[in-house]
């Protein structure tokens, strides 16, 4: 029994083998003499048969093969190299099964194991057409996706040179300063990646933040050049920056987000077909084309995910061709395979002739190896600076190696934070613990992290610091032409004025229609309106004494479209900080322009839900039918809201602070509603000039004129005048409420350098 076993196993095993060698030369001859397109049909009948165990093998064999990943990017790769590997092999080497057998392996992409033998991994290896690097892939979308394209840059060498920085904290009865950055000196060039790492609160943002220009006041310490030449505002439109928060737009799309950001960055020279073929190219590039018209979501948003979040982040910098690249975080929060698609994008942008910086703060093995340079700091000094790939032979030659098989960054990153376990410690500390020194010993025997730092730092400034510095005084490979084109003086905008109004406002419209729109505002306002016209229930009369209860509905009116619209837009500039800064830190548009069009873009929509709040309560509660008085009253709330909405601007602009904000609108509001002159008749005379502040009370008298002026000249107690004093007031009020909101965001200086 077991001889027939073992003889059926080895018919079948010879029967598949000699399947697969006749498939080959089959392959191989049809390459030889080209097949006609009725011959190539033909032949492909006849090989169905003997091809269809071969084929189930590989689609069984495809899921366990340890090489290619599977899905679509392994099946376009599988097919590629099986092409390529079959034209590989001379048609001279067919007699020889063993040349068959690894033509096969080569071709399926994987080693046969029910043939009883396994092709050696660097034969296979071999016989690879492509390497990882020619067929960039989508890791994250499991597609294959555009190379970054090379553009012409201007080349920057960044240096700087015992760079500091100090904040000075001021406490209720003294005032300290805090040394954040002590003496960081080091240098990056087009076409490389420096990584900026070390343990929380080391000072790495603060030092990125410094290199980008983001930190003017107070002012940093030591040198930061540019090709030689000092920082200056013209830098911006060469320098992008992606801040560790993804600040976007939760309702754009990602095609909308990139579109925009083109139109607003890119070159006036450039035509709005050409910036949005920048933008869609970009999208290609990033490998962001399943989601572009996905919404970029946010807390309450669905949305793209998170690797794809942050690579429209980058791609809103990298959308201007620029020179200088600043990353803050880029992988935090994601999984190691699309942390490590991020750094393979960073390094495509490299090789374009970028010089490209990011903080990194724990990153794997794989993505540590990835980086040039790299910059390790430990509460706020340089513990190294140099080659990445050089940073562990550095640390052993300094007595600091670890016991234990470890992640390079996970071990620097202890050594950073005094955490000597499982590190080897070098003998001048050792001599410390022996001889009993309180400072040096904690409770495990190991030296205390304050004096591992100090040994660091030491170290450093010691046997590499001083090198460094005379590497850096080299000077650059740039002609004085390029070196001078880093300090034009000349500050361009992407677009004009009226084109940034034109962008910011089209754009502000797609967002905030969400919210607007959204069920529970409209049930809101519908509900409440419903409510008003059934409390006041056609009580229309032209008895002037009889029009007390109507005139209460007119008052509510007023105090609703007022307080309802100051309460929404307080929220309006404190929520749109961070966007107002990043967005301006970039020169991507005149504050201005973005003033307006924040303010103009609201109008439309402003005037929706009134218009169906009116429609309800106008004709519920009887009011005065007549079309102009219907539209007038439409025209006097849309004034009222306006005004109101100028007071919650600028109260947010003013305080920037939701808390204090809605504290002070509170007040202001009731205050507002009490001097409207419903409540009290006889104002005293010391406090009576408050009403005319009130755009309840303007509005109140401007609805009382509209509605009963045929009736009576007073209703009330309130007389009734011909308007005008009132419509002057509330545009008065409309105009200097925004002015106000104005020069207050002008004064905040929103991004540093402004």
């Amino acid at each position: 029994m077991m001889d027939q076993k073992t003889n059926s196993t080895t018919s079948l095993i010879r029967t598949k083998s000699d399947q697969l060698v006749e498939t080959m030369a089959a392959a191989l001859a049809a390459m030889k003499s080209p097949l006609s397109s009725g011959d190539a049909a033909a032949s492909s009948g006849g090989l169905e048969s003997s091809g269809n165990l071969s084929r189930m093998s590989s689609r069984r064999l495809a899921a366990a093969s340890p090489g290619r990943s599977s899905g679509s990017v392994g099946k376009n790769t599988h097919i590629r190299k099986s092409r390529s590997a079959q034209m590989k092999f001379d048609l001279d080497d067919l007699n020889s099964g063993a040349a068959l057998s690894r033509a096969s392996s080569a071709s399926l992409g994987f080693s046969f194991s029910f043939t009883g033998f396994t092709v050696p991994p660097d034969e296979i290896a071999d016989l690879k057409p492509f390497s990882d690097d020619e067929i960039p892939e989508d890791l994250e979308a499991g597609r294959q996706k555009k190379k970054l394209h090379s553009e012409p840059t201007l080349p920057i060498y960044l240096k700087f040179t015992d760079v500091t920085y100090k904040v000075v904290l001021r406490g209720m009865t003294s005032t300290v300063e805090r040394d954040i950055l002590n003496g960081i000196t080091g240098s990056v060039d087009p076409g490389e990646v420096l990584a900026l790492m070390g343990p929380s609160g080391s000072g790495k943002t603060t030092l990125l933040s410094i290199l980008g220009g983001r930190v003017r006041e107070p002012a940093p310490g030591g040198s930061i050049t540019y090709n030689d030449q000092p920082y200056s505002k013209c830098l911006k439109s060469r320098i992008g920056f992606v801040t560790q928060d993804d600040v976007l737009f939760p309702h754009l799309t990602v095609k909308e987000t990139l579109s925009y950001a083109a139109r607003l960055r890119l070159p006036r020279t450039l035509t709005k077909e050409e910036k949005d073929q920048r933008a869609t190219d970009v999208i290609c590039e990033l490998g962001l084309e399943r989601c572009q018209d996905t919404m970029i979501g946010g807390s309450f948003v669905r949305g793209v995910s998170g690797g794809e979040r942050k690579r429209v982040c980058i791609g809103n910098e990298i959308i201007i061709n620029p020179s200088l690249l600043f990353l803050d975080e880029p992988t935090s929060g994601l999984d190691s395979t699309t942390a490590l698609r991020i750094v393979d994008t960073l390094h495509e942008i490299a090789e374009a002739g970028k010089t490209v910086i990011t903080t990194i703060h724990q990153p794997s093995s794989r993505l540590f190896l990835k980086f040039d340079k790299l910059i390790l700091l430990g509460k706020g000094s340089l513990l190294y600076y140099g080659k990445a790939s050089e940073a562990m032979v550095y640390f052993s030659s300094i007595g600091c190696s670890p016991l234990i098989a470890m992640n390079p960054a996970e071990f620097m990153l202890d050594l950073a934070n005094g955490n000597v376990t499982d590190i080897s410690v070098p003998s001048e500390l050792e001599d410390k613990v022996q001889m009993g020194d309180p400072e040096a010993e904690i409770k495990n025997g190991k030296p205390a992290p304050a004096v591992v730092h100090e040994y660091l730092v030491e170290t450093y400034e010691t046997r590499v610091a001083e090198i460094e510095k005379k590497k850096i005084m080299n000077p650059i490979p740039v002609d004085e032409e390029i070196k001078s084109k880093v300090c034009s003086t000349k500050r361009e905008w992407g677009a004009s004025w009226c084109e940034q109004y034109s962008i910011l406002f089209r754009r502000g419209l797609k967002e905030r229609r969400h919210d607007y729109f959204s069920w529970l505002r409209i049930t809101q306002v519908l509900a409440t309106a419903t409510i008003l016209g059934l409390l006041w229930w056609q009580s229309g009369s032209d008895n002037p004494n009889e029009l007390q209860d109507q005139a209460g509905l007119l008052f509510f009116i007023a105090v609703f479209w007022g307080f309802f619209p100051v309460f929404t837009a307080i929220f309006t500039f404190p929520q749109e900080r961070a966007m107002l800064s990043k967005e301006r830190a970039a020169d991507m548009y005149r504050l201005s322009a973005y003033f307006v069009a924040r303010t103009t873009s609201d109008l439309p929509l402003d005037l929706i839900l009134p218009v169906l709040f009116l429609l309800v309560v106008y004709f519920m509660a009887g009011l005065r039918m007549n079309a102009g008085s219907f539209f007038l009253t439409i025209v006097t709330v849309f004034l009222c809201i306006i005004a109101a909405q100028g007071l919650g601007l600028a109260i947010g602009a003013t305080l920037m602070d939701l808390k204090k904000a809605t504290t002070l609108a509170s007040v202001t509001v009731m205050t507002f509603m009490l001097a409207g002159g419903y409540f009290v008749k006889n104002v005293p005379v010391f406090i009576s000039w408050l009403r005319y502040l009130s755009f309840n009370y303007h509005t109140y008298k401007l609805l009382l004129k509209v509605q009963y002026e045929h009736i009576s000249h007073s209703i009330n107690g309130v007389r009734i005048d011909n308007g005008y004093k009132e419509v002057g007031v509330l545009a008065t009020m409309v105009v200097g409420y925004r002015l106000l909101a104005y020069l207050s965001l002008r004064r905040m200086k929103l991004h540093p350098g402004a």
